[in-house]
């Protein structure tokens, strides 16, 4: 009776020890893949940023996603730009909302005209300002072959008033390789495309790429795919971006219609940090993987595409006002492109823009931008009955501000983000005073306690051309046939 009851047992033990082994053989997996992992990751030096910088908002996170097209290194077979020199022609800026259940990807064109702020160089000197210039020169200032992405983030910085949480530098090797893990892309190409589409400069039409109608592409086609801008609508870049936003929730569907499992994510996880440059906050693979499962609750429906507001202005891409700074505004307040307040659901961390705010030992002055009579005294009225200082007001030198911005000085960021809390929408960025000032703008005049949105009838561009309205909007669960090309 005994000896019969003592072989289960040892059976058991036995189904332990292999148990045991097998966890002890995960765990060594696991740390091996994230050495493998930590070992692709290259970061770029966060020396560059500014010093003068947007503070933090009071809620989501805002990720600037840049494509280069060096030629340098792997990339050259692929087809980068001239030189060694790294170009930006894509970039967008991905805000994931509060909640985590809401996103929105800004794509701004390449050739809008912006002012460039300072800017670092590789032998740490810092450039001048620069105004009235194309984006992409911010990712070539240097001339380095990894480009700027510091500038290039600083750029955006000055351009929205948002503080970009992290920067990803995506080049086109990493790219492909991306595209082929996921097992390809499902895309539509609305007419026949041939090299010469690709390359203007080869003289003849060359051969057929892509045959009109859907397809499958992954690595060197589905480089083709998003670069090809001639031959298709106007030729512009605009086209060019409509057919990214496309191929990139083509692509996110893709992801997500595979799961968040291993065998999905570890192969595009390799083939992505292997060619991807990402600022210090980003640079190891856990910190990479968190921010990857963050996103996993979002909606395709609720992952949207849109454009900055543009007009042409020659040759190149003029912003459209006060529509952009409605768009920034309606980020910064965590509110979605149709107007829903995405905020932190119950339980997030730290406060909601509705929480109950405390200004105790907060001293703020309050001036004027419009030429509203009382605005100002309506928001110190405010601010005192939650407990701030208001030690004086005023009216502003200039009354025709649209967006309310508050500055602060040296020590007082943490200031200025309570502050925040009661102005959803305002522009928050250091200066040279001292203590934290609040200008108000036209968006507090009309709604005190919520910040503005774009207007559903507004265009991003003149003649009903597509812009950052709901209507000129892209989900990640849109027909890939679907409003294709401008022009």
């Amino acid at each position: 009776m005994t000896g019969t009851r003592g072989r289960p047992r040892h059976r058991v033990r036995i189904v332990t020890v292999v148990v045991v082994s097998f966890l002890l053989l995960l765990v060594a997996g696991a740390g091996w893949v994230y050495l493998r992992l930590d070992g692709n990751i290259s970061t770029f030096d966060a020396d560059g940023l500014s010093k003068d910088r947007p503070g933090a908002g009071v809620s989501g996170q805002n990720v600037l996603v840049i494509g280069s097209d060096s030629r340098a290194g792997g990339n050259a077979e692929l087809g980068g730009g001239e030189g060694d020199v790294g170009r930006s022609d894509t970039a967008f800026l991905l805000h994931v909302y509060g909640d985590r259940e809401h996103a929105v990807a800004v794509s701004i064109p390449r050739d809008t005209l912006v002012d460039i702020p300072p800017c670092r160089l590789p032998d740490g000197g810092w450039t001048d300002g620069q105004q009235h210039v194309m984006f992409n020169s911010a990712f070539t200032v240097g001339g380095s072959a990894k480009g700027n992405p510091a500038c290039t983030q600083n750029t955006v910085e000055r351009l929205t008033g948002l503080r970009v949480d992290h920067t990803v530098v995506v080049d086109f090797a990493g790219f492909s390789a991306m595209t082929s893990a996921v097992g390809g892309v499902d895309v539509c190409v609305p007419k026949d495309v041939y090299r010469g589409d690709l390359n203007p400069n080869l003289g003849s039409r060359g051969e057929l790429l892509f045959r009109q109608g859907r397809q499958t592409v992954s690595g060197q086609k589905a480089l083709d795919y998003v670069r090809v801008r001639h031959g298709i609508g106007d030729g512009s870049d605009i086209g060019r971006i409509q057919r990214q936003q496309a191929f990139l929730s083509s692509m996110i569907k893709k992801v997500r219609s595979q799961g968040f499992k291993p065998t999905t994510l570890l192969p595009l996880a390799d083939a992505a940090t292997k060619s991807m440059t990402v600022d210090p906050g980003l640079g190891s693979a856990d910190k990479m993987l968190s921010f990857a499962m963050s996103l996993k609750n979002i909606d395709l429906h609720d992952m949207k595409f849109v454009t900055l507001p543009w007009r042409y202005d020659g040759n190149r891409v003029a912003v459209v006002q006060p529509d952009a700074d409605a768009l920034w505004a309606s980020i910064r307040a965590d509110r979605t492109i149709d107007g829903k307040d995405a905020g932190r659901k119950g339980g997030g961390d730290g406060p909601s823009p509705s929480a109950s705010v405390s200004g105790a030992g907060v001293k703020v002055s309050v001036r004027n931008g419009t030429t509203v009579d009382g605005l100002a005294a309506r928001a110190a009225a405010s601010l005192r009955s939650s407990g701030f200082e208001v030690t004086d007001t005023a009216t502003a030198g200039s009354q025709d501000g649209t967006s309310t911005v508050i500055e602060f000085g040296p020590g007082a960021a943490a200031d200025a983000r309570t502050v925040a809390r009661l102005f959803p929408g305002a522009y928050v960025r250091g200066a040279d005073i001292g203590g934290v000032v609040v200008t108000l703008g036209r968006d507090y005049a009309e709604a005190p306690s919520s910040a503005p949105s774009p207007s559903p009838s507004s265009s991003g561009a003149p003649g009903g051309a597509p812009g950052s309205t709901p209507s000129g909007a892209r989900s990640a669960d849109d027909d890939p046939c679907a409003n294709l090309s401008y022009g």
